[in-house]
C-alpha cells in the first residue's frame, strides 16, 4: 500500500499542507487553524475542570482529576459524576452548537452579524418553548421539542421570505431580524397571558441556565451533534465556497440551493437543540465564529475552531456565573448577555472603522 503524501501549499500570507491518500482523497490542512483548535480544545478541558471544582463543596484541580479518573472518594465520585460532569459536558455540548450555527449563518450571510441571535432563529425555538410552557405545562422533555419544532418552522418561514431567486446573504439577514422582532411580541405576549406559576417558570427558562441539568440532556444532546456535526463538516468545504459568492459557487460546481437548504437546516437544528437543552443563550454564536476566525486568521467557516471555541466560551461563562457572586449563582445566559454585548459594541466600532458599516 502506497503511504500518503503531503504537499505545502504556499500562499500569500500562510502556509497551508494538503495530505493525498492513495484512494485520491485530498484533505485541506491549516497548521495554524489546527494548532489554535487544539490549543482552544485543551483550554475548554481546563476551565471545564475548574469548572467542576467550583461550587458549595469546592474541589481542586487535582482532586477533580483525580475523581474522573476513578480514585476519589465516594462523596467526589457522587458529586462529580452525578452533579458537576453531566453539567460540564451539557455546556460544552451546546456551546458548540451554539458556535456551529453561528458559523453556518455568518457564512451564508457573509456578514459577522449574520447570528442565530439576530436573525431570528433562537427566537423561533424560544417561541416554541414558550407555547409548550404556558400553553400546555409540558414538561422538560416536551420544552426541548417545542423548542425544536419552532426552530424548524421559523426557519422554513425566514428562508421562504427571503427567497427570490435565490437566497441572497443580506435579504436572509435583513428579513430575520425582521422576523425576530415579530416573535419577540409573541414572546412578550406568551408570558404576559400566562399564570403567575408558568410566567416564573417561562422567565427563568428564558435567562438561559445550565442549573440542574443532568445526564438526560447529555445523551438527546450527544446523539443530534453526532448526525449533524459529520453532515456540516462534509458540506465545509461548499460553505466556504459559497462565502465567495453565488456566481463563484456556482462556477466550481457548488449546487447552490441544496447546499444552502441542507446547511439552513444543520444551522437551525443546532440552535434549536442548544435553545431547548439551556434555553437561549445569547451571544456565544454571534462570537465563538468570530474568535476563531481572529486566532487561525484562515478564510473559511473555521468550522472545527469555532466549536471549540463555542465550548470553552460557554465553559468560561458557567465558570463565572458559579465563582462570581458567592452563594448567589447567576444564570449563564445572563453573563454571556454582558459580555456578548461588549462584544457586539466592540465588533461594531471595528467594523465600521473599517468600512464594512
Amino acid at each position: 500500500m502506497t503511504a500518503p503524501t503531503t504537499t505545502s501549499v504556499d500562499t500569500s500570507t500562510r502556509s497551508v499542507r494538503a495530505l493525498r491518500t492513495p484512494g485520491g482523497l485530498s484533505v485541506r490542512v491549516d497548521p495554524r487553524a489546527a494548532l489554535v483548535t487544539v490549543l482552544v480544545g485543551a483550554a475548554a478541558v481546563a476551565v471545564g475542570v475548574v469548572l467542576i471544582g467550583s461550587g458549595d463543596y469546592p474541589m481542586s484541580f487535582g482532586e477533580v482529576v483525580d475523581t474522573l479518573l476513578g480514585n476519589g472518594t465516594a462523596a467526589q465520585e457522587f458529586i462529580v459524576r452525578d452533579l458537576r460532569l453531566p453539567r460540564a459536558l451539557v455546556a460544552v455540548l451546546v456551546g458548540a452548537s451554539l458556535a456551529l450555527s453561528g458559523a453556518i449563518f455568518q457564512s451564508l450571510s457573509r456578514n459577522p452579524l449574520g447570528s442565530p441571535d439576530v436573525i431570528g432563529f433562537s427566537h423561533g425555538a424560544s417561541v416554541g418553548a414558550l407555547c409548550v410552557i404556558v400553553l400546555f405545562g409540558g414538561s422538560a422533555l416536551t420544552v426541548s421539542v417545542g423548542a425544536v419544532a419552532g426552530g424548524l418552522v421559523t426557519g422554513a418561514l425566514v428562508y421562504t421570505l427571503a427567497w427570490r431567486r435565490g437566497v441572497h446573504g443580506l435579504r436572509l439577514v435583513l428579513v430575520g431580524i425582521g422576523v425576530a422582532a415579530m416573535l419577540g411580541a409573541v414572546i412578550h405576549f406568551l408570558v404576559t397571558k400566562a399564570n403567575l406559576v408558568d410566567a416564573t417558570r417561562a422567565t427563568l427558562w428564558m435567562t438561559g441556565s445550565l442549573d440542574g441539568r443532568d445526564w438526560t440532556q447529555v445523551g438527546p444532546l450527544a446523539l443530534v451533534l453526532a448526525v449533524l456535526v459529520p453532515v456540516t463538516l462534509v458540506h465545509g468545504r461548499p460553505l466556504r465556497m459559497l462565502e465567495m459568492g453565488d456566481d463563484a459557487a456556482y462556477a466550481l460546481g457548488v449546487p447552490l440551493e441544496r447546499t444552502r437548504i441542507v446547511l439552513i437546516g444543520c444551522g437551525v437544528l443546532f440552535i434549536a437543540v442548544a435553545t431547548g437543552a439551556a434555553g437561549p443563550i445569547a451571544f456565544v454564536a454571534l462570537s465563538a465564529p468570530q474568535l476563531a476566525r481572529r486566532l487561525t486568521r484562515a478564510p473559511g467557516p473555521n468550522l472545527a475552531a469555532a466549536a471549540v471555541m463555542g465550548a470553552a466560551l460557554l465553559l468560561a461563562a458557567d465558570w463565572i456565573a458559579t465563582a462570581a457572586f458567592p452563594g448567589r449563582q447567576l444564570p449563564v445566559g445572563v453573563v454571556t448577555g454582558v459580555l456578548g454585548g461588549c462584544y457586539l459594541l466592540w465588533l461594531l466600532v471595528t467594523e465600521r472603522r473599517a468600512g464594512r458599516l
